[in-house]
Parts: C-alpha cells; structure tokens; sequence
C-alpha cells in the first residue's frame, strides 16, 4: 500500500524528533536532556513529543525498531522449508550486507554506543528486550511445533538464537567502541555469523522446518 502524504507526514515528524532527541542525548548525555528540551529543539510541543513516543527511552530505542518480536517476525515470516534457525541467521546476515541502521553499522554511531553504554535505563531496556524477544521466540516455536506446554526445547532453541542475537550486537558495540569502521565490523559480524552456523548441532539448525 502506498504511503499517504499524511502517513509520510507523521513518519517525517517522528523522525526529525528522534534525531535531534538522539543528537542532545550524544551531546549532553542521556540523562541530563528532558523531554521539554527535546521538544524545543524539534520545534514541537512536549504533547506532540509524547503523541509519538511513550517513554524518553522510545526516543533511542523506537518499538518499531527495537520490538519485543523481532525475532519471533523473522521467524514467522520465514519462506518455506527453512528452519528457524537458519531464517534468523539468513535475516542478520542480510542486515548486514544492507548496513541496516538497526545494527548499528553506519559511521558515527559510535558516540551514540557510548552514550546508551552510560545511561543505566537505556542498558536495563536493551537487556529487558533481549528477554522479550526470546520468550516470544519460543511462543512461536512452541505454537509451530505443536510442543507439549512443559516441552523445554522451544525455549531451548530461543534462548540460543537469542544469545546469538545478542551476540552480534555485543560484537558491533565492542568494535564501535574500539574505533572500528563499519565496513569492518560488517566483515568480522558475517565472521562471527559463519562461526556460529558451524557451531550451531545440527538438531537447532532444522528444528522447525516450515
């Protein structure tokens, strides 16, 4: 469906907001910026801020972007025939060659990595989100595989496409901090994606072959 001029309007606010949100956030540190500010210097009411986002956390970390079922859609939208795993390890690798901002994979955003790695409620909500996308990640699994409510491998294969996951943003954030260029962290990530692929037993790699 084509995008309306008001749908594109608001997609246009939002992302000005959360631009100059992150941009004093990087400037002056999470902590020590207020909603009040951040709408000053968008050029908006405070209202019109919390109209687009629930929480000052939403301004770095937009639930459209950063969602609880990142995982869960990945492996939901997957073709048929592939596995779980194997769809999630596929999406990264794509985001990858892609540099999707998501990851974090674009110049600059190193001093971005700095300031969520010293705001304490930034870290909680990353690693609260990590939780939510492995149990959602094993609801699915569970719903496709039909398991037994006390079947533990559903949560057995979340909770490793999970840390992997993880694995790859923590790989990002050390090389960023590092002072790595993003075309080298890309190189070393689709690495670290391979290793892990080799690693992987072969019973997560097919488990919920669609």
């Amino acid at each position: 469906m084509t995008e309306g001029l008001r749908e594109r309007k608001k997609r246009q606010t939002r992302q000005r907001i959360s631009q100059v949100a992150v941009g004093l956030f990087v400037e002056r540190g999470f902590e020590h910026v207020t909603i009040a500010e951040v709408a000053a210097a968008a050029e908006v009411s405070v209202n019109t801020v919390y109209n687009y986002f629930d929480a000052k956390e939403d301004l770095v970390l937009p639930p459209d972007e950063a969602s609880p079922q990142r995982l869960a859609d990945i492996v939901r939208h997957r073709p048929p025939g592939e596995p779980a795993a194997r769809a999630v390890l596929t999406h990264l690798r794509d985001e990858v060659h892609r540099r999707d901002r998501r990851l974090g994979l674009t110049e600059g955003f190193g001093r971005v990595f700095e300031m969520m790695r010293a705001a304490p409620t930034l870290t909680a909500r990353l690693e609260d989100l990590g939780r939510q996308m492995t149990d959602a990640l094993a609801a699915v699994l569970a719903e496709e595989t039909g398991a037994a409510p006390d079947d533990p491998v559903p949560r057995v294969v979340a909770w490793q496409l999970g840390c992997l996951h993880s694995m790859v943003f923590a790989e990002i954030g050390r090389r960023t901090a590092a002072g790595e260029r993003p075309d080298a962290i890309a190189a070393a990530v689709l690495d670290l994606l391979d290793t892990i692929e080799g690693l992987l037993g072969e019973r997560v790699l097919t488990y919920a072959t669609r």
